[in-house]
This record gives C-alpha cells, structure tokens and sequence, in this order.
C-alpha cells in the first residue's frame, strides 16, 4: 500500500506541475490580481480534480467505455471553454477595462470548471485509476487516495504557478510588457488543448 501511495504523489506531481490550462490561468490571475485574489480558483481546480480522480476510481472508466460520446462531447466542451479563457486571459491589461477581459479573479467555481473542462485532466484520471486499480483493489480506498494527493498536488502546484505569474507580474511596468505576457500565456494555454486532439 506504501508503494501504491508514494507511486502516486510522483504521478500527481510530474503532472499536475507540468504547463496546462490550470496552471497557465493560475499564473495569469497570479500575475493580474495576487496570490491571495486566485485561492478560490485554486481551491476550485483541486476540488475538480479530487472528484475527477474520486470518481474515475469509482467507475467513470466503465461509462466512458460504454457511452464514448461522453468523451468526445468533454473534449469539445472543454476546448471551447478553455479557448474562451484564452480569449479572456489574451485581452487583459493592468487596469483596463476592454470588454472581454479579466476584470475580477477567477473563482472556485470556475476553477472547478476549467479542471473539469480539460480534456488531459480526464484521461489523466482514467489512467491513474487503471494503474493502480489492481494495487489498491478496494475501489472505495482508492478513490479516495486518488482524491486526496491529485487535490494536495493541485494546491501545491497552482500555488506554484501562481507565485510565478505573480512575481513575473511585479517586473511589467509598461501595458505592452502585460499584453505581451498575458498573449503568450493565452498561447500557451491554447497550445495545451492541442495534444488532446491529435
């Protein structure tokens, strides 16, 4: 059972630390409004995806492979979500007041929806729960291990990402330095939904 959990945080970390649409939006809001002002969108990614995890070793598994629209129509879903955050993120500036742009932080409960609407947190999911279905065999303890490290490498890992946008944000002095940075997060966030369709 040691094994099985230690297996699990290095998974949870290698992927929860890597560039995605979580950590890109978390170093954005870090960079535009804080650490304190992005806990709840931390907060929201970790809880989507403890119940992502929670619910894939539960059985999500079987109703993906009974029903695979499901998965087509989350990877549709998510793409256009996340595009739209992308839009948002790339017409942002300190202080402005363009329509379309961040102009609040982002919340817990559109936190949640961006885990939930990313296409590579799902498989994600799916893979870890086929891993280590047969070394954690009570599906119960399992998701609820999956849940747990997958939501405490969240946090960890959004915190990390926004600390990064928040110290890079202190360096932008001028509005083109923020809509340079903010375009290449908006790219880069967009680059991430590329690998889901290929």
């Amino acid at each position: 059972m040691i094994e099985a959990l230690v297996s699990m945080v290095v998974l949870a970390v290698a992927t929860t630390f890597t560039p995605g649409p979580s950590t890109l939006l978390a170093a954005a809001s870090g960079a535009r409004f804080g650490v304190r002002s992005t806990i709840p969108l931390m907060a929201g990614v970790a809880a989507g995806l403890a119940s992502l995890m929670a619910a894939a070793a539960a059985g999500l598994i079987v109703l993906l492979q009974v029903v695979p629209s499901i998965h087509i129509a989350v990877k549709v879903l998510g793409s256009a979500y996340l595009l739209w955050l992308c839009w948002k993120i790339s017409r942002t500036t300190p202080g402005g007041d363009e329509p379309g742009m961040l102009k609040s932080p982002v919340g817990f409960g559109a936190g949640m929806a961006v885990l939930l609407a990313n296409p590579k947190a799902w498989s994600m999911a799916i893979a870890a729960s086929a891993t280590y279905a047969e070394l954690v065999p009570n599906a119960t303890l399992l998701a609820l291990m999956l849940g747990a490290v997958f939501a405490v490498a969240a946090i960890l890992a959004t915190l990390f990402w926004c600390a990064g946008g928040m110290m890079l944000g202190s360096t932008l002095r001028s509005a083109r330095q923020w809509k340079t940075v903010n375009l290449i997060l908006a790219g880069l966030t967009a680059l991430s939904i590329t690998p889901l369709w290929l």
